[in-house]
């Protein structure tokens, strides 16, 4: 299983320490940046890692900035995508077994680093449970398809 982890300077701290827990995890990860504290702008890497695992290149992705609240939101405009900014462990579970979520968002001044790989754990550990959380997952499909229509 291969993940894509991004971040921008608000997120490179915790970035270093998810990249410890997805070693241990046994995921070829795939780290598009950035590499600095000099302040960069999200979109740049929240939309390449989308693009990637929106194309099948890899399997799931991993967002950091400082809230993770823009990773989020810029990551959810590609198609396919279903990014959770999540900041505790129940979420992290649900949002893998109802919604099928494919990345993960936080923000490093918002969660502690220990905090923060439980929860990386748990999501990439969680499977999608399908039956009636499918057709949901169908609806929102469809949203996506009809407004790249218009």
């Amino acid at each position: 299983m291969k993940v894509i982890i991004g971040n921008d300077h608000g997120g490179i701290f915790l970035k270093e320490e998810i990249l410890l827990v997805l070693g241990e995890l046994d995921w070829e990860v795939e780290d598009i940046g950035c590499h600095s504290c000099e302040p960069v702008d999200y979109p740049d890497y929240a939309v390449q890692a989308a693009r990637k695992v929106a194309a099948g290149e890899a399997d799931r992705g991993i967002l950091i900035c400082g809230t993770g609240i823009g990773m989020s939101i810029a990551a959810n405009k590609v198609a396919g995508i279903r990014c959770a900014l999540i900041h505790d462990l129940f979420s992290a579970k649900a949002t893998r077994e109802h919604n099928d979520s494919n990345i993960l968002a936080m923000g490093e001044r918002v969660i502690g680093p220990g905090l923060a790989g439980e929860i990386v754990r748990v999501w990439l550990e969680t499977e999608f449970t399908g039956g009636r959380h499918r057709q949901r997952i169908d609806k929102i499909a469809e949203v996506e398809h009809s407004a790249t229509q218009l």
